[in-house]
């Protein structure tokens, strides 16, 4: 008798994985994810801590064998809509967004979007670059095909007129798609706080007032500047940085009172590639305590200051100005050591805001019958015995989605595994 399939909800890392297990053991998997390519956001990252390792390096290999294996079936661009039934026999009803492009013709040239004259901020690069109106969101995305945005397209035609594959379909409608399954993983990450939303900090309003993850994608070779940190406002290379910890989160006021958990690390390495990109810069980092837990993280932040000279000051910033002459962004902060009241210049300024549950995650609850937590994090069953498993049996979670007790890409990996193992023991009568 053929065994039940499983769901997974959402292409980031931790449901790859969790894909990648289950189809080894001979589960048939379905990946649904909501965007056009699977990856999630470790594909916007340059490298990885403490190893320093490339992202893309590390991510790739497992899109493609995902993306390959006879077991897996993606389905990108989707989004499910009803789940019915209970452990062992769920009925899922998924939506299939039209990509106005035919998947299986497509090879990804991207002659379609060199003739498009319509250009929009490109979300993957967090708005700093542009791409067209029918795209690929990045160089390496599975399935490598082209996508329209039928929201900025302005029905001219000429993606259609140039395809030599004939793959592009502009008259394509959505599509229902319903499956049986005998269990569901959701692995669907996270959202960043909008700093906007802490007036002081001026982001929104000055241009070199930066989130942690715009910054990632200037380093990054794939990103709107090729890998060259430069200022957003004038294109010259920043000489200062500084990094602000803790940007949303830890602040009850702000209804985030919890530690996003890898702010203080991701803020060290990127401090650390700063300096690779610019030997000679000054960096620094102001932080209300350092958290640095995990294997290597500790002696990663010793070498960023011994070795790299990263300065870092415990404060509390309360202003960034901007001196329109000189055109420099002056933090204004409490040194929490000395009980002063400072201020320092700098080129360019880094915020780290809290990492948040992702905006349609409470949706997504409704849908199965899951139960969030004050945050909007899914809620495990119990946090000892049963921490991947949801309030729902037979539906699981994975990764940042259940908060942020899973601070790194190998935490996240290991709970993919985790609940692809326990999605297996459901399926074959297990509890």
């Amino acid at each position: 008798m053929e065994q039940p399939a499983v769901l997974v909800v959402g292409g980031g890392i931790s449901g790859i994985q969790a894909s990648l297990d289950l189809a080894s053991r001979g589960f048939k998997v379905y990946v649904v994810e909501k965007s056009p390519s699977i990856g999630g956001r470790m594909a916007q990252l340059d490298k990885t801590f403490p190893t320093m390792d490339c992202s893309m390096c590390i991510l790739a290999p497992k899109m493609i064998d995902c993306s390959h294996h006879p077991n897996v079936q993606l389905l990108t661009y989707s989004e499910v809509k009803e789940v019915k039934g209970s452990a062992g026999n769920f009925t899922v009803k998924i939506l299939r967004k039209p990509r106005y492009v035919d998947e299986t013709k497509c090879t990804g040239c991207g002659t379609c979007a060199d003739n498009c004259p319509s250009e929009v901020p490109n979300e993957f690069d967090e708005g700093l670059g542009m791409r067209k109106a029918i795209y690929m969101p990045f160089p390496q995305a599975v399935p490598r095909a082209m996508t329209v945005d039928k929201d900025n397209c302005i029905e001219c035609g000429l993606c259609e007129k140039v395809c030599e594959a004939e793959a592009v379909s502009l008259g394509q409608e959505p599509e229902e798609v319903e499956l049986k399954v005998g269990a569901i993983i959701v692995a669907v990450g996270f959202d960043l706080f909008d700093p906007s939303q802490i007036p002081p900090y001026g982001y929104g309003r000055h241009k070199d007032v930066v989130t942690a993850l715009e910054l990632e994608r200037l380093l990054c070779a794939s990103g709107p500047t090729g890998g060259h940190l430069v200022r957003p406002s004038d294109g010259k290379i920043p000489k200062t940085i500084a990094f602000i910890q803790c940007v949303g989160s830890r602040d009850r006021r702000l209804g985030n009172a919890y530690c996003s958990s890898i702010c203080c690390k991701y803020s060290v390495k990127d401090a650390v590639l700063i300096k690779e990109h610019v030997p000679d810069a000054r960096v620094c980092i102001f932080y209300i305590d350092l958290r640095a837990f995990g294997r290597g993280f500790q002696e990663f932040v010793n070498r960023a200051k011994t070795e790299h000279g990263i300065r870092f000051i415990r404060s509390n910033p309360g202003e960034i100005t901007y001196d329109p002459v000189s055109k420099d962004l002056s933090i204004w902060y409490e040194d929490t050591v000395t009980k002063k009241i400072d201020n320092l210049k700098f080129d360019l300024v880094v915020l780290c805001p809290a990492l948040i549950p992702r905006n349609d995650a409470k949706d997504l609850a409704k849908v199965l019958g899951t139960e969030i937590d004050q945050y909007g994090f899914f809620r495990p069953s119990s946090n000892l015995s049963n921490p991947v498993d949801t309030t729902v049996s037979g539906i699981f979670a994975c990764g940042y989605c259940l908060g942020p007790k899973t601070g790194d890409i190998p935490d996240s990996i290991t709970q993919g595994s985790a609940t692809a193992s326990r999605a297996a023991e459901v399926i074959v009568g297990g509890t």
